[in-house]
């Protein structure tokens, strides 16, 4: 059965990795939260060919129908995730795509099977693992043994396991600060930045993440607790800075660090950090701080010269989410 469908899937926060370091066993495991807020939204319908305005989810598209087999769909993007921001938007995308298409053409799907060949999923799992199930996420990395200088073609990986997952308490909020400058990096750049720092990783910095890892960030999200699990979140955010301090200036990207030192030192915000390769900057707060921590952000921007926007969200502990039929608006 043929259908018409909506898929929304939500942000994540990547707060980092486990290991970079090739004289351990075990590379990457990304560690990150899926968010309720934003969202990107794809509708599809059955069609004899991929028909779709947006150049990166008709390529998704494509690939979709090639991976699926099927003829193709009209696909349109309803909203999506900004570009290179540390949200998570290219593989939420491919995703969001991949089951569209196929739910649209009366198939079942397996995003996790398909992320390979539609290009996602090659060094962390969370991205994936937010769009399956939401949650706090930390995934099981890859040995380090499958390394190789030049990147994998596509569908040459496996995504990583999910090594933990647990809900996000719902008082939690994260805080959300996106300034207007330059987005982070993304395909052969975010690759060669990538092989750069792998290939001099600090062994001891690893040590020192398992160490907050096991004995803080992970007790403090068993027991709900967003302050310490805000410390332990910064920590380690600041020691995978220091990995990628040569590549991209700094310990964080100038000027994402005067925006973290700025937040930082606000009561209501309890860690801060930057998303994967930012600009996105992010704060753990909850429920009752939310707006002192949105107005911290605005005052972090005003302090670095910089605009943006701001916002506090939820956590999502869910994937996400299929509307089928009525429930779908019809494209155009």
């Amino acid at each position: 059965m043929s259908d018409r469908v909506r898929v929304a899937a939500g942000a994540r926060i990547h707060f980092g990795f486990v290991n970079l370091s090739l004289a351990h066993e075990r590379l990457y495991g990304g560690l990150g939260v899926a968010l309720d807020d934003p969202e990107t939204r794809v509708v599809a319908e059955p069609a004899e060919r991929v028909v779709c305005a947006d150049a990166h989810a008709r390529e998704y598209a494509e690939r979709a129908a090639n991976v699926l087999g099927v003829a193709g769909a009209r696909v349109e993007v309803e909203s999506a995730l900004p570009r290179h921001a540390g949200l998570g938007s290219g593989t939420q995308l491919a995703l969001a795509v991949f089951a569209a298409v196929a739910r649209a053409n009366g198939r079942e799907s397996d995003e996790r099977a398909a992320a390979p060949e539609l290009g996602r999923g090659g060094r962390s799992g969370v991205g994936v693992a937010a769009f399956e199930d939401g949650g706090f996420l930390a995934d099981a990395g890859h040995p380090t043994a499958r390394f190789t200088t030049a990147r994998p073609d596509d569908g040459e990986w496996t995504v990583p396991p999910v090594a933990v997952r647990h809900d996000v308490p719902a008082e939690w909020r994260f805080l959300l600060v996106e300034p207007d400058i330059d987005p982070g990096r993304d395909g052969d750049e975010e690759d060669d930045s990538m092989r750069a720092v792998v290939e001099r990783a600090d062994p001891a910095v690893s040590d020192r993440i398992a160490g907050v890892l096991s004995r803080r960030l992970l007790p403090a999200v068993a027991a709900g607790n967003a302050e310490r699990f805000g410390e332990a979140v910064e920590d380690i955010g600041r020691l995978n800075g220091s990995w990628y301090a040569d590549e991209q200036g700094g310990v964080y990207r100038p000027p994402v660090g005067e925006l973290v030192a700025t937040l930082s030192e606000h009561p209501a915000v309890y860690g801060a950090g930057q998303s994967s390769w930012g600009p996105t900057v992010y704060g753990i707060t909850d429920a009752a701080r939310a707006s002192e921590a949105r107005a911290a952000g605005r005052a972090a921007l005003d302090a670095a010269g910089v605009d943006g926007e701001v916002r506090t969200v939820s956590g999502r502990n869910v994937g996400a989410r299929v509307e089928h039929g009525d429930d779908a608006p019809r494209n155009g």
